[in-house]
């Protein structure tokens, strides 16, 4: 049995995590606010590009002299899965949950014969993917220094995405991020960005209606091979947008569960102390009354 020192002394220790958990909530409770006004905010741009993608692609003839982040490569035989994590941990199941719907499509893609390299952003995911697929990691790109998400970062990373893409061989690209839903529930998302699927934006929707006539000027091909690397862009920096909400999401959660776990854990501390204060004033009061019978 543990004594009534180091019983006091867990008490305390806890009692200072205890605090410092409480602390940690509240602080991922403020900057979730933004964070989901963020990524709800950009939700709509995104999906609204995707779809004038897809208009302007059905008014194209896809060949070879088509855009190579429309028309791929012909093949998919490589594959470069972009896994997006954070820079920090706590965050409960977070960013374990994304690096193992990585591993899964890894896996799948791999039992298909398909080559697959990973492109990490954040660097929570490199660990596991390091110790499993050593030798298939490309690059990882650091955001330790960013504080809050911008759209010149997702620039950044979805130009080195691009000029990869059209230089290392690449045929398709996949994303890996989690959608926010609400403080409890991430959803880890696989979205292929390369080459753009066109199939479900480009098909015409049953409440929609007849399309309206546009003229497009300059012509249509010339505004694909503008707006495509934008939509690549743009798909990465909501992805990072989802990301940013998610991880406080689910630290928030984590850290709350964790207050009420030390809250737990010092209720039975305190009945430990207590029935071992107990215990050694009754051994005190035994050998005072044994002593004093011998007199």
């Amino acid at each position: 049995m543990a004594s009534l020192k180091a019983l006091k002394g867990r008490i305390a220790s806890v009692k200072s995590t205890q605090k410092i958990t409480k602390a940690m909530k509240m602080v991922a409770a403020a900057k979730l606010r933004r964070a989901q006004q963020a990524a709800e905010a950009g939700r709509p741009y995104a999906t609204r590009l995707q779809a004038v993608m897809g208009s302007l692609a059905g008014k194209v003839v896809i060949g070879p002299q088509s855009p190579k982040l429309l028309a791929g490569t012909g093949k998919q035989d490589t594959h470069l899965l972009v896994v997006c994590t954070s820079d920090r941990g706590l965050a409960g199941g977070f960013n374990s949950n994304i690096v193992r719907a990585a591993r899964k499509a890894a896996d799948q893609l791999t039992a298909q014969g398909k080559t697959v390299y990973f492109y990490l952003v954040g660097r929570k995911g490199r660990a596991v993917i390091q110790r499993l697929y050593p030798k298939q990691i490309v690059h990882q790109y650091d955001t330790g220094a960013i504080k809050q998400v911008s759209f010149a970062d997702a620039q950044a990373i979805a130009a080195d995405i691009v000029d990869r893409y059209t230089t290392d061989g690449i045929d398709v690209v996949h994303l890996f991020y989690a959608r926010f839903q609400s403080a409890l529930v991430q959803e880890p998302t696989q979205q292929q960005i390369i080459p753009v699927e066109l199939s479900a934006s480009a098909a015409p929707s049953a409440t929609s209606g007849p399309d309206a006539a546009v003229e497009y000027e300059p012509d249509e091909e010339e505004i694909l091979a503008a707006l495509l690397p934008r939509n690549v862009a743009v798909q990465v920096f909501r992805a990072l947008q989802e990301n940013a909400a998610s991880e406080q999401g689910s630290r928030m959660t984590a850290m709350d569960n964790a207050t009420r776990n030390a809250g737990d854990m010092i209720q039975r501390l305190s009945i430990e102390y207590n029935r071992t204060r107990q215990a050694a004033i009754t051994t005190e009061l035994v050998e005072i009354i044994s002593g004093a019978e011998a007199l």
